[in-house]
């Protein structure tokens, strides 16, 4: 097949010899989980539970809330001991709601989930939608974007290819080269399921090429399916973003403000497979993930199977615990991960990596001023103008901001990474990303309430114009039967 290449890129260290070829290994249940209730993008999931609750495995412990959200379950069986704030994987450090579950050691399932659904190719999509909506499956590649709402596109727009993402660009990550070497059977039937409810009749799984043998299980796996190819792609960073991997696969450029999906293309996770495998084969819900804990301060990384909820600090203790000194802990991978506030934080449903990075793996060095060298426009995925996005954002001229195109900013971190005067450029635009945002919720909470109060007036209006419209024709009535009255008052008087 042929590829198409993509714009820019940069090609970091992989990193990834450290547990490249460590076989998953399973973390044992921990005596304490902590479930946030907000694991991925949108609304947060609301608490079904509260303490002193007794639960099982699989049991539904909070729920989705509005069109875009996810539901969480047990972990394990045991006793609710609070729902109360907690600090959160986030770099802010903020406490966020949280389900605290204190485990049993019964690990008992729940009686009442679902069946598993033999032959999911003879369901509608609608039925499996619900299943994955019910599972709480969110993206597992780090976006964390409810799985079933992509899986609805099929129901918006004409899909034809489902593309699976497989690339793992990230340094250090190897989690989803594990899956695919160790769960190809699982891998592919998730997507097949996804792409008979997408109506996607073609599948694409892409790999980088620095996975060679996650790229020959795959190929072995999809043999007996003329639909499905397994694609090699260059080891290039970005090329995991999904807009990127589209345009190698397509040579379609997603316009911007536009999804991969207006071009028929729909991405999902290699892990994302797995999970909806599990839900519609096995009728279970999303309780764990494989995660990659790596670095150069730990001493032994690993690639770990552990329940959602586990706190980081005993998932790096399972790896031996830090060798040196750790400068910065990572959620996800060093490009576009974000910094954790410390390891006593749970693991949650995107999380990809857990990096803790020594000093030289920092590397931190003290900015200077831009010499308008034009690298990092060179070597923009985006075909955007760094240099000057980050000059205008400096001054806080957001709009200009915005027409020099920093909405279609991935935040891959690339001209960040090869600035030679080390300026922070991405943080320029995940802030202005954010405050764009901020903005436009704003004017369209406006927008609401201007229609809603235009909505009442035009109500008012047209009550007050019904009420003085009956009146009128009260008034006409009685002035029709006060001159009717005395018409027939004067007929029946005498004649003279």
């Amino acid at each position: 097949m042929k590829l198409f290449p993509i714009r820019g890129g940069i090609h970091p260290e992989y990193r990834k010899e450290r547990t490249a070829e460590k076989a998953i290994v399973s973390f044992p249940t921990p005596a304490m989980l902590y479930i946030p209730l907000q694991q991925h993008i949108g609304a947060p999931a609301e608490a079904v539970v509260q303490a002193g609750d007794l639960v099982k495995k699989g049991q539904l412990l909070a729920k989705g809330v509005g069109a875009v959200s996810a539901p969480s379950h047990a972990p394990t069986s045991g006793s609710i001991e609070a729902v109360a704030e907690i600090t959160a994987p986030h770099p802010s450090g903020l406490p966020q709601l949280t389900i605290v579950l204190k485990a049993d050691g019964k690990d008992e399932w729940a009686s009442d989930l679902p069946a598993p659904i033999a032959d999911p190719f003879a369901a509608s999509p609608d039925e499996i939608r619900a299943r994955v909506a019910w599972a709480g499956i969110v993206g597992l590649g780090g976006a964390a974007f409810p799985t079933p709402v992509k899986l609805n596109l099929g129901a918006q727009l004409k899909i034809h290819t489902l593309l699976l993402n497989g690339a793992e660009c990230e340094p250090y990550l190897t989690c989803d080269d594990r899956v695919m070497r160790e769960y190809a059977g699982e891998v592919l039937d998730g997507a097949r399921i996804m792409a008979h409810t997408l109506g996607a009749g073609r599948i694409v799984i892409a790999i980088e090429d620095n996975k060679p043998e996650a790229q020959r299980i795959m190929r072995d796996a999809t043999k007996a399916f003329a639909n499905i190819e397994v694609i090699g792609v260059p080891v290039q960073y970005p090329m995991g973003s999904e807009r990127h991997l589209t345009q190698a696969i397509t040579g379609l450029e997603t316009p911007a403000r536009k999804l991969t999906a207006d071009l028929g293309v729909v991405v999902h996770n290699v892990m994302t497979a797995r999970a909806v495998h599990k839900a519609v084969r096995e009728g279970k819900p999303l309780l764990s993930r494989v995660v990659t804990v790596s670095g150069g301060a730990v001493q032994d990384p690993k690639n770990i199977e552990a329940l959602i909820g586990t706190k980081l600090s005993e998932l790096v203790g399972f790896c031996g615990g830090l060798a040196k000194d750790a400068r910065r802990f990572v959620n996800g991978g060093p490009m576009m991960g974000q910094p954790l506030p410390g390891l006593d934080v749970p693991l949650v449903k995107g999380m990809s990596g857990i990096l803790a990075l020594t000093s030289a793996e920092v590397n931190e060095r003290p900015s200077s001023p831009c010499i308008r060298c034009g690298t990092c426009v060179t070597i923009c995925p985006c075909g955007l103008v760094p240099v000057e996005m980050a000059a205008v954002i400096r001054k806080d001229h957001l709009d200009q901001a915005a027409h020099l195109g920093v909405m279609d900013c991935v935040s891959c971190g690339s001209c960040s990474y090869i600035c030679p005067s080390h300026i922070p450029l991405v943080h320029y635009f995940n802030y202005a990303k954010g405050m764009l945002n901020a903005q436009d919720r704003e004017k369209r909470r406006l927008d609401r309430v201007k229609h809603l109060a235009e909505a009442r007036n035009e109500r008012l209006e047209k009550a007050a114009a019904a009420k003085k419209a009956a009146a009128a024709a009260a008034a006409a009535a009685k002035k029709a039967a006060a001159e009717a009255a005395s018409t027939s008052t004067a007929d029946n008087r005498p004649s003279a």
